[in-house]
C-alpha cells in the first residue's frame, strides 16, 4: 500500500507534540511487531488517542490503520486525510463493510487500529466492549496487542474544555505482550481475556503516571477510584443511556434538532 499522506501527517504530528511540550513516555514498543498483521486494541479516554496509538508505533516502523466512525470520512477537512492514511470507515449501522475492510488490511500484513468501547470512557476506566477485535483478529490469524493510553483526557475529551495552553504534560502509551487467540477459540472469552490484561495494564499505567493534579479543581481527569472527581463507570453508563434516550426521542419527533 503506497503511502503519501501518513508520512506528512506523522511529521506534523510529532512537532505539535513538541510545541505542546509533551512528555512522551512509550512502553512495550517491542510488543508491537515490526512486520504482518495484528490488531491494536486500545482503551479510549481522549480525542487524541489514535494520534498517540499511532506515534508509539513509530519505534517499530509500523503505520496504523484505525477503524474510525464514518461522518469523519465525510467531513471536509479531516476526510480526504483519513482517506489518504487508508484509514478504515465504520457505519454503525452496518459494520459488516468496515469488518471485511479491516479484515482485508489484516491478511494483507496492516495494522488495524481499534477501540472496543466505541466511544470515550467519561469515568477514564475501560466500558464494555464491542466484540469486533477479536473476531478479526480470530479470522486472520493475527495477534491483538493490548493497548492503553494515559493522560490525552488532559487535553482533548469529551465533557470537558480543550486545553492546549498548559504544556508539559504526560502521555503514557502502553503495549502489553500480543494475544495469539485460535479461530476455534470463543470469541467472548478472547474479549474477556482482552478485558482482563488491559485492565492490568491500564490500572499499573495510572499508578505510575509521573502527574499529579495541579489543585483541587484539577482532580477531573483522575478515575474515581484513584480519588479522582471523574464518574464512576455506573454514574457514566447512567449518563450516556440517558443522553441516547434523549437523542432517540429528538429524532423521532419531527423538527427537534439533533443534540451532540
Amino acid at each position: 500500500m503506497r503511502d503519501i499522506v501518513y508520512p506528512p501527517v506523522i511529521t506534523l504530528i510529532s512537532a505539535s507534540f513538541r510545541a505542546l511540550g509533551l512528555r512522551i513516555t512509550i512502553e512495550g514498543a517491542q510488543n508491537v511487531p515490526r512486520s504482518g498483521g495484528a490488531v491494536l486494541a486500545s482503551n479510549h479516554v481522549s480525542y487524541l488517542d489514535f494520534t498517540f496509538v499511532g506515534y508509539g508505533a513509530k519505534p517499530s516502523g509500523r503505520l496504523v490503520r484505525f477503524m474510525a466512525k464514518e461522518s469523519v470520512f465525510r467531513h471536509r477537512l479531516s476526510g480526504p486525510l483519513m482517506r489518504g492514511m487508508h484509514h478504515i470507515p465504520v457505519d454503525r449501522a452496518a459494520g459488516s463493510a468496515a469488518f471485511r475492510e479491516a479484515l482485508a488490511a489484516l491478511k494483507a500484513g496492516e495494522l488495524v487500529g481499534v477501540f472496543p468501547e466505541a466511544t470515550i470512557s467519561q469515568s477514564f476506566m475501560l466500558k464494555d466492549f464491542k466484540p469486533g477485535a477479536a473476531r478479526m483478529a480470530q479470522a486472520a490469524g493475527v495477534p491483538i496487542i493490548p493497548t492503553i493510553v494515559w493522560g490525552g483526557q488532559r487535553l482533548y475529551t469529551k465533557g470537558h474544555p480543550r486545553d492546549f495552553t498548559h504544556r508539559g504534560k504526560a502521555i503514557t502509551i502502553a503495549y502489553g505482550e500480543p494475544m495469539m487467540p485460535a479461530k476455534k477459540d470463543d470469541s467472548a472469552v478472547v474479549m474477556d481475556e482482552l478485558i482482563q490484561r488491559m485492565g492490568v495494564l491500564l490500572d499499573r499505567v495510572q499508578r505510575s503516571y509521573p502527574d499529579q493534579p495541579s489543585g483541587p479543581d484539577d482532580h477531573w481527569w483522575l478515575p474515581a477510584s484513584l480519588g479522582g472527581t471523574a464518574p464512576t463507570p455506573a454514574e457514566a453508563a447512567a449518563s450516556e443511556a440517558a443522553a441516547e434516550a434523549d437523542r432517540a426521542r429528538k429524532a423521532s419527533t419531527p423538527g427537534t434538532p439533533p443534540s451532540d
